[in-house]
């Protein structure tokens, strides 16, 4: 696939089943999340791949327990929810934006760096015939979950990345008019 369809082609995929990215296909997606703008070369991001049912379930128990932890109430029925949330997809990689103190790259860059990982991540998977979605909600702030997953006090998640096979056909989009969201000085 040629870069300008990629870039104007992509679209996100919520229902994935298998196969997940494996083997090379995997290696060129973790390539990609490497070669995003970094000023300063700080890498600041690292990333917790969840494959195969035995760690989506981890996941998900992650999710279950911080969801408690939030709300020790919660409805029996959004318990279920937040433990399914992984299983939605083959495989979830979990971009952790790892910002440090710099004199001359804030940390919201470092933090926008990250977020490019994500979607380099995406379109790598996109290129080869994969799909994916990137979704983050309330789980991506929550402590409880920050600290299952072993994050820095100063770390954010800035993405879920749930990569598979589409089990379906991409929705009908509207492509928005470039003149709407561009100007000139």
């Amino acid at each position: 696939m040629d870069a300008l369809t990629l870039l104007t082609g992509r679209f996100s995929s919520a229902r994935l089943t298998e196969p997940a990215p494996s083997g090379e296909v995997l290696e060129n997606i973790k390539r990609a999340a490497l070669q995003v703008p970094d000023h300063g070369n700080l890498r600041p991001w690292r990333f917790v791949i969840a494959e195969g049912r035995q760690a989506l379930c981890r996941l998900g128990d992650i999710f279950a327990e911080a969801a408690v932890e939030d709300d020790p109430v919660i409805a029996t029925e959004l318990l279920e929810r937040a433990r399914q949330l992984p299983l939605r997809a083959p495989m979830v990689i979990i971009c952790i934006a790892k910002a440090v103190e710099h004199a001359k790259v804030p940390l919201i860059e470092q933090q926008h760096s990250a977020a490019c990982a994500v979607m380099a991540m995406q379109q790598a998977a996109f290129a080869q015939g994969f799909g994916g979605i990137w979704r983050t909600g309330a789980y991506a702030q929550l402590d409880f979950v920050k600290q299952a997953l072993e994050l820095g006090e100063d770390d954010e998640i800035v993405g879920f990345l749930y990569l598979g096979t589409p089990n379906s056909e991409p929705a009908k989009r509207h492509t928005p008019d470039p003149a709407e969201y561009f100007s000139y000085l």
